[in-house]
């Protein structure tokens, strides 16, 4: 019998090697999807919750090549929705769909409800070598079972104004203490230009420039959770950016409002750390300046050892109500790593692949924004090839939640020591909820 994660279950990874021998989520020996495979005439019916626009168009390229599975794409609302109705599905035990497309982040979540199938004993367990380290250990969480295939990614890189870097004389900062100086510059050139903001109502965003400077925030100590946001990397991190807000030469404004909008279209914001999808936001919030962009890796706190964050991507899972888990892990695999499937996603979705090879081959020309660098996807392939590890716990709402409550204090405070005091607050919130839900915590 599979074992369930609830308040007082045993840590996730012991768990998770359990879930190996499972029966009722298990690799699907017996299933329907191996009568299927050696009866042509039978005919597997799945259904695929997913949000990621035109998905059905990729997905009937499936279904002409294999008419025996056949996989239907109900469109869902993105992330949390998605999630939740999941999660009262199993809860009920009835009317989850075989496949979901799966953020990251949420995988322990879902995890932790028992609603993911282990894929480990299926042909998706041979699709490691696709994805860069730190995609793959988002999906299996570091144990040996697989509850997902990834599908795209969002590397991050650093978004800047050519043309006003050049006026100013100023070269890309490779370090974080270049950066500090080129914010210095751009701000003393214009008092109403900044080289970027904190923004406080974007966890994702903060968990990426974490994770580039050695992050995890969660963990498995033995039988219990540990929780690692209050350490040396996050505090680095956070420390930094209070010290550039504190300063005055960043802004601390959020993101995604109808001012950093103008600013990006008039000069104001000069660069922008942002993931693989850069492109499309620039593209929609300042079009007008086209061309004037450029991508370069992000500035690195050890030049000799270059990192990068991630922010954003998702995956195709099997839910554990599948009734056919070795046809639905067929498909994810297909989805995500056949060569057709992956360019199809590129084309139609607008995705960055997490397969590696497939972005390679896929994005051979850099987006229409950016036709002024034609390396544009070589240098975010290369950012993607050095994306580090990062665990997510179960809870990752609460401690998202907890950073926008508390940063957004920070920044209009404008003091480090606030953003310091911000990143202690989200450890405290991590640990006392995980407690209250009845998992051990150390």
């Amino acid at each position: 019998m599979r074992k369930s994660f609830r308040a007082g279950a045993i840590a996730m990874l012991a768990a998770a090697a359990m879930l190996t021998a499972g029966c009722s989520g298990g690799a699907g020996t017996g299933s329907t999807a191996e009568s299927a495979a050696s009866d042509p005439n039978q005919k597997v019916e799945l259904t695929y919750w997913a949000w990621a626009p035109n998905l059905d168009k990729v997905v009937d390229l499936w279904n002409q090549k294999n008419p025996n599975i056949h996989v239907t794409v109900n469109k869902q609302d993105g992330g949390d929705p998605a999630v939740t109705k999941l999660l009262t599905a199993v809860k009920a035990g009835s009317g989850a769909p075989d496949l979901i497309q799966a953020e990251y982040q949420k995988i322990p979540t879902l995890v932790a409800a028992d609603a993911l199938a282990d894929l480990s004993g299926t042909e998706a367990n041979e699709t490691k070598s696709h994805f860069p380290e730190g995609v793959w250990n988002s999906v299996t969480l570091g144990s040996e079972a697989l509850y997902s295939v990834p599908q795209d990614t969002g590397p991050m890189v650093f978004y800047y104004r050519a043309d006003v870097f050049e006026k100013l004389g100023l070269s890309v900062p490779k370090t974080w203490d270049e950066y500090a100086e080129a914010a210095k510059a751009v701000h003393a050139s214009d008092a109403e230009a900044y080289l970027g903001t904190f923004s406080s109502n974007d966890a994702g965003w903060f968990t990426g420039m974490a994770q580039q400077a050695g992050a995890s925030w969660w963990g498995i100590d033995g039988d219990a959770w540990s929780v690692k946001v209050d350490e040396d990397p996050t505090r680095r991190v956070a420390g930094y950016w209070g010290g550039l807000v504190q300063d005055g030469v960043i802004d601390n404004k959020p993101m995604y409002t109808p001012e950093w909008n103008t600013a990006l279209n008039t000069g104001k914001q000069v660069g922008w750390l942002s993931a693989a999808w850069g492109p499309g936001v620039l593209a929609g919030n300042a079009g007008a300046t086209a061309g004037q962009w450029k991508a370069a890796p992000m500035p690195q706190w050890d030049a000799a050892n270059p990192a990068t964050g991630n922010w954003g991507g998702s995956s195709t899972a099997v839910t554990s109500q599948s009734k056919n888990v070795d046809a639905a892990a067929k498909f994810a695999t297909w989805l995500n790593t056949d060569s057709e499937a992956v360019k199809a996603l590129v084309t139609e979705t607008g995705i960055y692949p997490a397969d590696s090879a497939g972005a390679e081959s896929a994005l051979t020309k850099a987006p229409e924004f950016f036709s002024n660098q034609p390396d544009f996807y070589k240098v975010v392939g290369d950012a993607a090839q050095n994306v580090g590890s990062f665990t997510y716990g179960p809870n990752v709402n609460v401690t998202f939640n907890a950073y926008n409550d508390q940063f957004a204090k920070a920044a209009q405070s404008k003091q480090k020591g606030a953003f310091l005091d911000a990143v202690k607050s989200m450890q405290q919130v991590t640990v006392d909820d995980l407690k209250k839900t009845g998992f051990t915590v150390k």
